[in-house]
């Protein structure tokens, strides 16, 4: 009985969480650069690299950042927590907005890259 509860409460594990990692987010992304500074993970934060923050995702996740006004995207790690701003989704780092084309705000979509 145990063993049948235990295996039951894996393969709802399994089947819930499959979903979430695969699901793309949509909204906004916006540029930050604390150079010098450190970032929630505790790596020192580099403008040029393609790095990013982002509210939930683990830190080390790559996701695919990609740009819905050009169709450009570009792969980029998560190493920081943000952006704490209503309808912003992901916070790049100069390089990774550049990689997409754009300056200050773009839509984009988000999805774990693997």
């Amino acid at each position: 009985m145990v063993a049948r509860l235990t295996a039951a409460l894996c393969g709802a594990a399994i089947i819930f969480a499959a979903p979430l990692a695969a699901q793309a987010q949509s909204g906004i992304a916006s540029i930050y650069a604390y150079k010098g500074g450190k970032t929630a993970s505790g790596e020192r934060a580099t403008p040029g690299r393609l790095t990013a923050a982002h509210r939930s995702l683990p830190f080390g996740t790559h996701v695919r950042v990609t740009n819905k006004r050009n169709g450009r995207s570009v792969v980029v790690r998560i190493n920081d927590r943000g952006p704490f701003v209503r309808g912003r989704i992901i916070d790049l780092t100069p390089a990774g907005a550049r990689a997409l084309g754009f300056s200050g705000l773009a839509p984009v979509t988000v999805e774990v890259a693997g």
